[in-house]
């Protein structure tokens, strides 16, 4: 059990406070995030994710290119997408710049798809919103029918059939791994069985336990499709200090600049310190020292029967220094831990 369990990171690449407190600008961060992607893969980590926004406060519109500078850099870590917005992207250009990376990655590219909790990607790419549904069930069904890569012939409704069509550069060993993100939605739950593609969690908020009921979903929904079981993973915040005191009082100011920030768009109330407390104590943000933050990862795998973790573990504009700490002491300590807690339950 213990030795199948991945372990990763996910940033959107926020926009970080520089050294003299301003904010960092966009080009700044992303080559920020470069680096802590050197340092997660010199840590030994199994995955790094770079989410996909068109928006002010976060740095990466465009992950595959700043994924393959990072393949540039590294050598083993997988690098993926966390997520690609496929309703507003074009299917066969997804494929096209991911198989792109497999290969300059010498076969460490990933994709994980989902519809987006942030809708700017579609009036920016010429979408309407009101097929947002139609949209994704369809693109969904064209990229997945590329995965194979043999000729195909393939119709829907919302664009132009293809006939005998083969997509380059085709993916050098086997197939993409293709993930189905879900941030609570039965249906993609369901997608992703009925399409045979590991199950990607995005649990942001409340007990982790909560998404139980998802995760059984999965499991009776593959087995009614006659498929074959697939990976579950869970992408979640956190943040890891020395104590469980410095790394909440690190976090929360930042931490409440992201989520009020968000909030105000969205109709939300200002987070409050009480409901911080009550994430950290008792919800799906995974924040402390690095035994306590282990402990945690340790229930939820156990809870959930994961396959892979996901930290995201950039929050709002918390400095680029603080977040390699932060990445140090998790690939060093919380993950050797995490594997210490679940090979001692076995």
């Amino acid at each position: 059990m213990t030795t199948a369990i991945e372990f990763g990171l996910d940033t959107f690449g926020d926009v970080t406070r520089g050294t003299d407190g301003a904010m960092a600008a966009h080009a700044q961060v992303i080559r920020d995030v470069v680096e802590e992607a050197v340092l997660a893969d010199q840590l030994g980590l199994d995955f790094i994710g770079l989410g996909e926004h068109h928006r002010g406060d976060f740095a990466i519109s465009a992950p595959e290119v700043a994924l393959a500078a990072i393949a540039a850099r590294t050598t083993k870590i997988r690098l993926g997408s966390a997520v690609t917005v496929l309703s507003s992207d074009d299917p066969i250009r997804v494929f096209q710049r991911f198989s792109t990376l497999d290969a300059v990655s010498n076969g460490r590219a990933e994709v994980i798809l989902g519809r987006g909790s942030f809708t700017e990607s579609f009036p920016l790419f010429g979408f309407d919103l009101k097929d947002y549904e139609a949209l994704f069930e369809e693109k969904l069904d064209l990229f997945v029918s590329l995965l194979p890569q043999q000729p195909l012939t393939w119709q829907g409704n919302l664009r132009p059939p293809l006939r005998d069509q083969l997509v380059y550069p085709p993916v050098e060993h086997g197939r993409l791994k293709a993930w189905i993100g879900v941030g609570g939605s039965p249906e993609s739950v369901v997608r992703a069985a009925h399409y045979e593609l590991p199950l990607m969690l995005a649990i942001i908020g409340g007990d982790p336990k909560r998404f139980t009921p998802y995760v059984e979903l999965y499991h009776r929904a593959i087995k009614q499709f006659g498929r074959e079981t697939k990976p579950i993973g869970v992408h979640s915040p956190g943040y890891v200090a020395d104590t469980d005191e410095q790394a909440r009082e690190e976090l929360w100011p930042d931490y409440k600049t992201m989520r009020d920030r968000i909030g105000r768009e969205r109709g939300w109330p200002p987070m409050g310190r009480d409901e911080f407390v009550q994430e950290a104590d008792h919800g799906s943000l995974y924040v402390g020292s690095p035994e306590t933050v282990a402990q945690k990862i340790a229930a939820t795998i156990k809870a959930l029967g994961l396959s892979r973790f996901q930290l995201k573990y950039s929050a709002g504009p918390l400095p680029h220094a603080k977040l390699m700490r932060s990445i140090e002491l998790y690939g060093r300590v919380v993950v050797p831990r995490v594997r210490e807690l679940l090979a001692a339950t076995a």
